[in-house]
Formats: structure tokens, sequence, C-alpha cells
């Protein structure tokens, strides 16, 4: 009889969301606009950018590099300026994101075989962009470098990129976007569930009903796991069939971790929905979740780089072990024992998550 009555709420929570026009254009619409926007506009390309040059040597090897410079994709246009005011504010004012001075000795002293310099300035508010066409750069004068000298090329390095050859951003920007997106969508849905009934007046309804409090929450947590991971099905299809990212591991392990994983997101939003007594105050406890958990998450910036103390708190943030979880699925194939180092702390999470949000509702509830 309770899992009939069970089976009743889980049905009257999946059709409270569906049948909603708002509740469907909230389900559907933003995770895939979000999805096929994020995935353009998040680019780690450098595009459509300036160059500026000054160039100080009329010789025949400035023109060449310059050609050169002129060539490179990174770089929709290339201006010239003439003086060292120019040159300066074509930085200042982000006329460009770089600047390159050749000096008016620079084809003599290659003549001579020497070792001239140029200057190369990049816009340190942009930092990636110029550390990016920096590189480019860099990249361009090493092959200039060897035409000039090919019985005796200066000393490089042969780079290859292992996962991902061509450096594809898509490849990058996908995987964390079906983990990013899966947290918001699981966080909305669980997080207004209690405050909805409480909002509308209905959850008295529910707790003078034959069910107790656990069955209640667990009325409320499986349709928003089931929908949830629907929506990142959804998502992983675009993603590979549309989009064209690569899916190299097991569909099998992805699953059953992005299981433990929502189960980890349903445990918060239900803990932050039971604390909240409208859908206003529910959707800012969502915000406030999910900011820090993408910027700790290894996706904006790498842990390792954060202070030793903050690197440790990012352990208990789920979205950055199913983020690793995803790219490494996606990308490299990840062994099950790599795959299993991230899900038990995902599994150790939701079962706190679910634990304390079953307290609180028991608590306030009960």
């Amino acid at each position: 009889m309770i899992l009939f009555r069970l089976k009743a709420l889980i049905i009257k929570e999946i059709l409270t969301l569906v049948r909603d026009p708002r509740n469907r254009i909230v389900l559907i619409v933003p995770p895939l606009a979000q999805l096929l926007v994020f995935s353009f506009a998040s680019t780690l390309e450098v595009k459509n950018n300036s160059l500026a040059i000054w160039n100080q040597d009329n010789g025949a090897h400035a023109a060449e590099l310059i050609q050169r410079f002129q060539q490179m994709g990174a770089f929709a246009e290339v201006q010239f300026v003439h003086d060292r005011k120019a040159f300066d504010q074509s930085i200042d004012r982000q006329h460009a994101l770089v600047a390159v001075r050749i000096p008016s000795d620079f084809s003599a002293q290659l003549r001579r075989n020497d070792s001239p310099a140029i200057q190369v300035i990049g816009d340190g508010r942009r930092s990636n962009s110029g550390q990016i066409a920096l590189a480019y750069l860099n990249e361009v004068v090493r092959d200039f470098n060897a035409t000039l000298n090919p019985e005796r090329p200066l000393p490089g390095t042969v780079t290859r990129h292992w996962f991902n050859p061509n450096l594809h951003y898509m490849w990058f920007i996908v995987p964390s976007l079906v983990a990013i997106l899966t947290t918001v969508m699981a966080m909305v849905i669980t997080a207004l569930s209690v405050a909805r009934e409480r909002e509308l007046g209905t959850f008295d309804q529910l707790m003078v009903s034959p069910l107790t409090p656990a069955y209640i929450l667990a009325g409320k947590a499986i349709p928003a796991f089931l929908i949830t991971m629907l929506e990142a099905s959804a998502i992983i299809a675009i993603g590979v069939f549309l989009i064209g990212v690569p899916f190299t591991g097991s569909i099998t392990l992805l699953y059953l971790t992005m299981a433990a994983y929502i189960l980890a997101l349903v445990g918060v939003g239900l803990f932050i929905s039971s604390l909240c007594a409208t859908q206003q105050q529910a959707i800012l406890g969502v915000f406030g979740f999910v900011l820090p958990a993408v910027l700790l998450s290894g996706y904006a910036s790498p842990v390792d780089n954060m202070p030793a103390w903050l690197a440790t708190t990012t352990e208990i943030n789920p979205l950055r072990h199913f983020l690793v979880i995803a790219k490494g699925l996606f990308l490299k194939d990840m062994t099950p024992a790599m795959v299993w180092s991230h899900t038990w702390p995902l599994l150790l999470i939701a079962f706190s998550t679910l634990s304390a949000a079953n307290w609180i509702f028991r608590r306030k509830f009960g």
C-alpha cells in the first residue's frame, strides 16, 4: 500500500512538472539553448583579433616575416603603425591584442648571421588570449628561423597533444557542459519541488496523507532524478551526434557515474528546498550553490593552481569529480579503476546530502 501511494506521488510530481507549459519550456529550452550557445561562445581559440606591426626595417627579411604574420589565421586584421606613440596606443586603447616592433637593423643582422630580437607586446588585460596569440607568433618566428638556416635548424621540440590532437575546443567544452548543465537542471528541479508545494498551499495535504516524511522526500527525489537523467541524455546525444564530439569510453560507466552524481545533486537540492519557504528563496539557494561549484570544479581554472586549503575543499564538490569523469570518458576512455576513484566520492556525497535533506525534512515537517 505504501509503495502504491509512493508511485502515485511520483506520477503526480512528474505530471506537475510536464503539464505546465512554463515548466516544459524551462525543462527543455534553456538547457538545449545553453548547450548550443555555450559550445560556440566559450571558445578557447584566438580569432578576429588585430595585430599591430611597427616595421622600422626596409629589408627583404623583415618583409618576409611580416608576410608570414599576415597569413596567420589568428588575426583578422593587421595594422601598420609608424611611430612610438601609435605603437603604444595600439595596446593602450585595445586596438590590437599584440603589437610587434621590428628594429631597423633586423635584416642586416640576419645577413651577418647574428640573432636579432623583435619586440612583442601583448595586452595583459586579456591575458589568456594574449598568451595564446604570443605562442602563435613564436611558432611563426621559429619557422622563419628554420627557413633561414635549413642546414643548421634551431633546436626545437616536437609537440603532440594526446586525446585532442587538433586542439578542438569543442572537445573540451561540450563534456564540461554536460556536467554543468546537468547540475543546473537537477538543482532547479529539486530545489523548487518542496518550496513550490509550500508556496501554493498544497504541502499541508501531503503532510496529512498516510505517507511518512521519508516517502514524501523520495516522491520528490525520484521524479527529479528521472527527468534530469533524460535531460542529460539529450545533451549527450546532441554533443555526440550534432556537434560531433567523440565519445571513446563506456556508455555504461557514464550512466552509472551520472546516476551517482545526480543523486548527490538531488540531495543538495532537496536540502535547499526544505529550508526555503518560497520558490524565490529556493532559486537564490541554487545560485548560491551552483556558482561556487562551477568556480571550484576545475572548469575555469585548474584545481592544482588553487591554494592547498582550497584545493582540499573542492573534494566535497560533486561537480569537480563528475567533470573529470565526463571529460575522461568522452576523450580518453578512462578505465573502470580511474572512474571508480572519482565515483566513490560522489556516492559518499550523495549519501551525506540525502541524509541531511531527510534529517531537515523530518525535523521541520515530521
